[in-house]
């Protein structure tokens, strides 16, 4: 049976990079660039940002992020999955790997903003059945038509 690894990684990997640039590419697709909240890779590499990937046989199929926005409160950053890999549970991998890891770090809720265009049904619907609620607008996010912001209390 193929070995599945969900790791800690650095996220400006030449892999990881590319993987990345398709996310944003997406969003740049289905969201006008005043409402992008995707992370470049520098970004991902902040200190309070834990970056995690999905490798099966060492293949890169999937990336998400971890952010502290305060002791008691994360956030879910640039979770993708490679196209090529969708539909075979690894965004459901990839999260329920962040919300332990939120767990196991003292959080009280861990929050996440995704676009609300119909590009992104598929990720609110993972969120949703995962146990995520609507919510409204958090950390430095303004309120925006553009954006679905969710939570999970922890």
């Amino acid at each position: 049976m193929p070995l599945a690894v969900i790791a800690i990684e650095e996220p400006r990997a030449e892999d990881v990079r590319e993987l990345l640039a398709a996310h944003l590419a997406y969003a740049r697709a289905s969201t006008p660039p005043e409402a992008i909240h995707a992370l470049e890779p520098e970004g991902l590499a902040d200190q309070r940002v834990t970056f995690f990937t999905y490798r099966l046989e060492g293949e890169l199929l999937g990336i998400a992020a971890l952010r502290e926005l305060d002791p008691a409160h994360a956030e879910i950053k640039s979770m993708h999955t490679a196209l090529a890999a969708r539909r075979r549970g690894v965004g459901r991998a990839m999260l329920d790997r962040l919300v332990e890891e939120a767990r196991s770090r003292g959080y009280r809720r861990l929050s996440l903003e995704t676009g609300s265009q119909e590009a992104f049904a598929a990720a609110r619907a993972l969120y949703a059945a995962a146990g995520f609620e609507p919510c409204a607008a958090f950390g430095s996010y303004p309120p925006s038509g553009h954006s679905a912001f969710m939570t999970l209390p922890l």
